[in-house]
């Protein structure tokens, strides 16, 4: 089950981060193909690693590849507001790590829920980073690739605070911190118990060394994912909602920040309930309401995503990441190959006709999957109907607020 933060099973091999030539002041972020010509802000820690950087036969550091993987490390630690690594004790308190419990694994590690200081239920995704050891058959994530999820996180966490734009449709990210360490005994013996209900497909995460580094950003616990929901959603009106709101948030997300989600399968969107009846969101400053039907909606996982930032592009160029575009058995592995047959394989520029190949591929999802409500009354025999006329005209829209604001199935 993919409860918050969590992704189920995709592919997350290698990727390098590509962005503008633009620096940010905000973000501090370079492209990967030019050397860097400004030396960043120094903490003794960085001065620490910059002096164990390869030397020139000058006496200067070689600068292009090595002093970039420094600064995205001083940016990753800025980030957490941190000036090095911390201990899991600093970043979990035992009093509350006693509280975790594995809930969620993907390549790129596990996820846990615990409680925060307020008694309220989070998720923790830990992420190993820059060791040498595999991690579940892959590399671990670099500091440069790792910045990718983190700024991506951060923007579309904030669409729920924005006064033009706004949106509460993706995952909530309270807080970051880059941690050094083994892993420690009350979480392996989370994972034992995950494992044994549950059969984990992941290693058992005990192999890492005293100096490994990890990645832990806490996330508001979203739920439960779209795919381990079948049978267990009330009806179609409830499927309507989900469709609604997923639309909703990529359309928001698209006027503000060019936004393309890019892996949107039924495991990266979470659902809870609420007792809240309407839901309210803001579009190019136009206030909106829509109908929960009883759940709200959180998407998650942005490691294939794209956005601009101040005029900085932050995406994942995959152009060379051929096992991606070959799996078969799911129309979630036609929607990569249809992106890139449209994008000509050129995964910098926007283009969020991406984010319409998504929602026909979730239409198609929730028209198939098994609800609580056998019979069909004929309101629902309606909304059936509207719901299959969506699919079969959803592609003709050029982005996800195109169909938020022309699609009927939304008057």
């Amino acid at each position: 089950m993919n409860m918050l933060g969590s992704e189920s099973w995709s592919f997350m091999t290698p990727r390098k981060l590509r962005l503008s030539h633009n620096l940010s002041s905000e973000v501090g972020l370079v492209d990967t193909n030019r050397e860097l010509t400004a030396s960043p802000p120094c903490t003794p820690f960085l001065q620490c690693m910059m002096s164990r950087l390869p030397m020139s036969t000058a006496g200067t550091p070689l600068v292009s590849s090595h002093l970039y993987s420094v600064t995205c490390m001083f940016r990753v630690y800025h980030e957490c507001q941190q000036e090095g690594p911390i201990t899991f004790e600093q970043c979990i308190p035992l009093d509350k790590m006693k509280f975790c419990k594995k809930i969620g694994e993907g390549t790129f590690g596990e996820v846990f829920s615990t409680v925060n200081d307020s008694m309220e239920t989070v998720a923790l995704k830990i992420i190993p980073i820059e060791g040498d050891q595999k991690v579940n058959g892959e590399d671990q994530k670099t500091f440069g690739e790792i910045l990718h999820e983190i700024i991506i996180s951060k923007e579309l966490s904030s669409l729920g605070a924005r006064e033009n734009n706004r949106t509460q449709g993706f995952i909530a990210l309270n807080n970051l911190h880059c941690v050094q360490g083994s892993y420690p005994n009350l979480l392996l013996a989370a994972w034992d118990k995950f494992d044994k209900q549950r059969m984990s497909e992941n290693d058992r995460p005990d192999f890492f060394p005293d100096d490994q580094l990890f990645l832990i950003l806490e996330f508001e616990f979203g739920g439960c994912d779209l795919e381990n929901l079948n049978c267990k959603l009330s009806s179609l009106a409830q499927a309507k909602s989900i469709l609604h709101q997923v639309t909703i948030a990529l359309a928001v997300a698209e006027q503000a920040l060019c936004f393309e989600h890019r892996d949107l399968h039924w495991g990266n969107i979470l659902v809870k309930n609420t007792t809240e009846k309407k839901g309210t969101y803001i579009l190019n400053r136009v206030p909106h309401n829509f109908e929960t039907n009883g759940v709200l909606v959180n998407i998650i996982d942005y490691s294939l995503s794209r956005l601009e930032i101040d005029g900085l592009t932050v995406s994942c160029d995959i152009s060379a990441d051929e096992e991606l575009f070959m799996g078969q058995g799911d129309y979630q592995f036609d929607i990569y190959r249809k992106m890139r047959e449209e994008n000509n394989n050129s995964w910098s520029e926007y283009n969020p006709h991406t984010n319409v190949l998504w929602l026909h591929y979730l239409a198609d999802k929730l028209l198939h999957m098994n609800y609580k409500s056998k019979s069909l009354s004929k309101p629902m025999k309606v909304l059936k109907k509207n719901m299959t006329n969506f699919y079969h005209e959803v592609l003709g829209f050029k982005c996800a607020a195109s169909v938020l604001e022309g699609s009927s199935l939304f008057k």
